[in-house]
């Protein structure tokens, strides 16, 4: 837990960014609101470097959302009204975090360093592949089902492309060695450098794919909402890194 002052820099400099995003219409009052709440708790929990990759992952998202937004608001496939996220969106993609965030709390936590920081990042890697994949793959002509590779409608839940699927892996990598390169600098040193790329970028971009599974299959037939969707598949890519960790190491 950061000492007295920086964690009051942290929660300052939380609550100005949450602001400014409502400010810049990215995130809806309520949103930003609840944004700064667990944004805090994990600066003061975890650190600076959870705090900063969950920024960088909130400006990549922005700016996929924003990317060609009249087009998308056009074809009324843009996220809320005007490329917004509201409360329910920042709930499902922060819950996950903060509580891997939560486990560094006291003297003997459940979860090494190290392990810690593959699995937020690869719930954070979940959440730029899933916005990637949708804010790009929204633009594609030709998407896909996902189960039966029949043609479907741009914006269709489980409907993959292309595109889509190259910047749902480009979202998962660029997390990862983001998140290497902030764990490292503030010495939090993952004991093997290419054990953390790789299984964060496979845990973000496997989620992203039961994301779109659990899409077509439960979310069109109403029995999941969307951001109950996303949350199941950010838990999914937890699970997965969680996984090849006990694999590889033997143990959390």
């Amino acid at each position: 837990m950061l000492a007295l002052v920086p964690a009051l820099v942290g929660i300052v400099a939380t609550a100005l960014l949450s602001t400014a995003a409502v400010a810049a219409r990215a995130l809806t009052p309520t949103a930003g609101g609840v944004a700064a709440v667990f944004g805090g708790l994990i600066v003061v929990i975890a650190g600076f470097p959870y705090l900063i990759l969950l920024i960088l992952f909130v400006v990549g998202s922005v700016l996929a959302t924003r990317y060609r937004l009249a087009e998308k608001s056009q074809r009324h496939v843009q996220e809320g009204a005007h490329g917004e996220r509201g409360v329910s969106n920042v709930v499902a993609h922060i819950v996950i975090p903060t509580a891997l965030a939560l486990t560094a709390l006291g003297s003997s936590s459940i979860l090494s360093d190290s392990t810690r920081a593959i699995l937020y990042a690869s719930a954070l890697a979940f959440g730029a592949s899933d916005t990637f994949a949708s804010e790009f793959g929204v633009l594609s002509r030709s998407p896909r089902s996902i189960l039966h590779f029949r043609p479907v409608e741009p914006g269709t839940n489980g409907g993959v492309s292309g595109l889509g699927e190259t910047f749902a892996f480009l979202g998962a990598i660029l997390t990862a060695l983001m998140g290497l390169a902030l764990f490292v600098a503030f010495g939090v040193v993952p004991p093997r450098p290419v054990e953390f790329v790789v299984v964060v970028t496979l845990a973000g971009f496997l989620g992203c794919q039961i994301d779109s599974v659990l899409g077509e299959t439960l979310e069109n037939r109403g029995r999941l909402s969307k951001h109950s969707t996303n949350f199941l598949g950010m838990l999914s890519s937890v699970a997965i890194a969680a996984l090849i960790v006990l694999a590889l190491a033997g143990s959390l």
